[in-house]
């Protein structure tokens, strides 16, 4: 199926595991300009086929994998896919954004995305090279770790050709993924589509692993501006003081340092905001100490993944999450172990973020006396926990329970006031009673307790800018146009730390000037004018030179009219797509919540503004979305968007048996 546009290569496949039955996916021009690909492309897949019955560990779930029109063309850090499903962690679709070089080599196949549904009779893996897909015996490599299976993948694929290294792009599970622990992740080289359990979906399927290969080119609408535009777009990112020094210097770890002084570093599972041994486990201690080199995704000025030295072997550093919820998270003080947990996990194909959680809530349930598991803080702990990473993803002993998250286990044993999650997910390091509007964001995500889904608005509540942390005044709207944005970028297939860039610099390089004081105070009192962008997004009918090229480039690249309103614009279809397919599965205000801890508790004794305001703050949000008192997008909002025909299913997964194509 051709298209007219440029960035796609007009192909989806879907792959049918229980058959072996291979044909193309009808994806129109018309869906292509509605839903662009990425994780909204991803979302209109699953909401065409998933009945509100669906079970996640079912033959009708369905595992879609995309690329956006961005990918492949040069454009800076645009070497993203996106992997969705029904969720076993959450019960509700989950999308996870993975940067490595799969999405790269999946276009270079020839292919926008692919879509598996059935389960395989026995372990498969699955190779693409151009116009042929070829199942493979995974006996032999089932059971393997990450790390392994991909270099055992590279020699396999190289003996096919004559014993000649293949370029290839592979996404694999480990141990975790193939007993299906509901947090399991799927591993790209050392990059993770890490969170909602899209990793224990593949398991389930029994799908090892996928490789792609090929030479085939990305066409691009206008190369000779798109190049013009790259060449400024990468200089601009080299010299933002977020995306040209902060992260390149210091990675995201760089931010634990900066949380500690505002107090929104998770500490002993969300009890304080501030850990006393922060400089032991932060982004200086990890650099100066640590860090070997760092490294970056394909075509990604920005290089803010760290390399360390576990074992003697150069692995993938840890993230911010990582490093907080396994450091102060659990009152650890020693990074050498940190970056141990971290390889560890990444090598058995689990979320870290939600490990580390569930972790320090079964801590804390041994100590209150609820959960007689043996796991405590403190220092004699420390030893046991690499046998609990293990325990988990062969679901042994305790193991078998924590595979399964801190709501599970908080409803079987209790504490559900400090099983910090929202809808099944479990929460970054974040600690939103001092960054309300990220409490806010995470309670509405459409994935659960996400910082991005949830708009990340702890980037401008002391991370980057100082707008006060604890009113909820303007929250709302802001949240709205932030998610709205990251929806839009993740779609076109590019890293969303280029929407740091959407920031001026003089404000980030000058945090106490008078103009940056000014903008920080003004912010909360802005609500109604982010509100009339959020229901009037035509009204920007332009683009918005430097700072965010976003919808230029899409131009460019597509040959689609863009200005920056109709981008917003899009990710707003995106996301409120997202929630009326989770409405399906009955999931309205009384799911956008968070733990009592956070919401009744104030972090600083007798401090009423340091508690997140949920309640309040919802109502606003419901309002400016267009969404219903029940937190439902209502039928004249669907209308506006385009969206009021999705539950009119598509086609039934059953049609496609007979739709031609390939077999095993």
């Amino acid at each position: 199926m051709s298209t007219k546009y440029g960035g796609y290569m007009g192909k989806v496949m879907l792959i049918d595991l229980t058959s072996g039955h291979i044909s193309e996916y009808p994806w129109s021009d018309e869906e292509r300009r509605l839903y662009i690909g990425g994780k909204t492309m991803a979302a209109k897949i699953l909401g065409d086929h998933l009945k509100k019955d669906t079970e996640p560990f079912s033959e009708e779930n369905l595992l879609v994998i995309t690329t956006g029109p961005f990918t492949g063309t040069g454009a800076p850090s645009t070497s993203r896919f996106n992997v969705s499903t029904l969720s076993p962690q959450t019960g509700i679709i989950t999308s996870s954004n993975c940067g490595g070089n799969f999405g790269y080599y999946l276009k270079k196949a020839g292919y926008d995305a692919i879509v598996i549904k059935g389960k395989s009779p026995k372990p498969v893996w699955l190779e693409i090279h151009n116009d042929s897909f070829s199942f493979h015996d995974a006996e032999d490599i089932w059971g393997t770790h990450t790390g392994k299976v991909q270099s055992l993948l590279d020699e396999k694929l190289a003996a096919e050709n004559g014993g000649k290294a293949v370029k290839n792009g592979k996404i694999v599970i480990g141990p975790a993924g193939e007993n299906l622990v509901l947090y399991a992740s799927i591993v790209s080289n050392e990059r993770l589509a890490g969170r909602g359990g899209t990793g224990a979906v593949m398991g389930w399927k029994n799908l090892k692993a996928i490789t792609a290969s090929g030479n085939k080119e990305v066409t691009v609408y206008d190369r000779e501006n798109l190049d013009k535009l790259n060449k400024k777009w990468f200089k601009y990112l080299k010299s933002h003081p977020l995306t040209g020094d902060q992260l390149p210097r210091l990675g995201t770890a760089g931010l634990v340092s900066t949380m500690q002084m505002h107090g929104q570093l998770a500490t002993k599972n969300y009890n304080y905001g501030q850990y006393d041994d922060f400089e032991e486990v932060n982004g200086e201690t990890l650099a100066e100490d640590y860090n070997i080199v760092n490294k970056g995704c394909l075509t990604c000025p920005i290089k803010c993944a760290r390399t360390v030295e576990v074992d003697g072997k150069a692995v993938k550093g840890p993230e911010l999450e990582t490093l907080g919820l396994l450091g102060g998270g659990i009152l650890n003080n020693d990074l050498g172990s940190i970056l141990k947990w971290n390889y560890e996990l990444d090598e058995l194909g689990m979320d870290t973020i939600s490990a580390a959680s569930t972790l320090a809530y079964a801590m804390e349930a041994n100590e209150k006396g609820l959960w007689d598991n043996g796991l405590s803080f403190n220092e004699e702990n420390k030893d046991k926990i690499s046998q609990v990473w293990e325990d988990i993803a062969y679901r042994r002993g305790i193991g078998d329970e924590l595979a399964n998250g801190s709501r599970w286990c908080s409803e079987k044993y209790g504490g559900k006031e400090f099983a910090i999650h929202s809808k099944g997910m479990e929460l970054a390091a974040y600690e939103p009673r001092r960054s309300v509007g990220l409490g806010l964001g995470y309670a509405v995500s459409n994935r659960g307790g996400c910082h991005l889904n949830g708009g990340y608005m702890v980037i401008v509540e002391g991370l980057s800018l100082n707008v006060n942390s604890q009113t909820p005044h303007g929250k709302p709207d802001f949240t709205v146009i932030f998610q709205d944005l990251m929806e839009g970028i993740s779609s076109c297939g590019q890293c969303l730390f280029t929407s740091y860039a959407f920031f001026p610099p003089p404000l980030i390089s000058h945090p106490h000037s008078w103009y940056t004081k000014a903008f920080c105070k003004a912010v909360p009192a802005l609500g109604p004018v982010f509100r009339l962008l959020n229901k009037f997004p035509g009204m920007v009918c332009f683009n918005l030179p430097v700072i965010f090229n976003q919808s230029k480039a899409l131009h460019l690249i597509t040959g689609m009219p863009v200005t920056f309103g109709s981008f917003f614009k899009m990710g707003k279809r995106g996301y409120t797509l997202e929630r009326h397919i989770n409405s399906r599965f009955g999931i309205s205000r009384k799911d956008d919540s968070l733990p009592s801890r956070l919401t009744d508790v104030p972090q600083v004794p007798g401090d009423e503004s340091t508690k997140v305001p949920l309640e309040k703050m919802k109502n606003v949000y419901y309002h400016a979305r267009g969404w219903s008192d029940d937190g439902v997008p209502t039928p004249k909002t669907l209308r506006k968007l385009g969206l009021d025909k999705l539950d009119s299913y598509k086609v039934t997964c059953d049609e496609f048996k007979s739709a031609g194509g390939a077999s095993r």
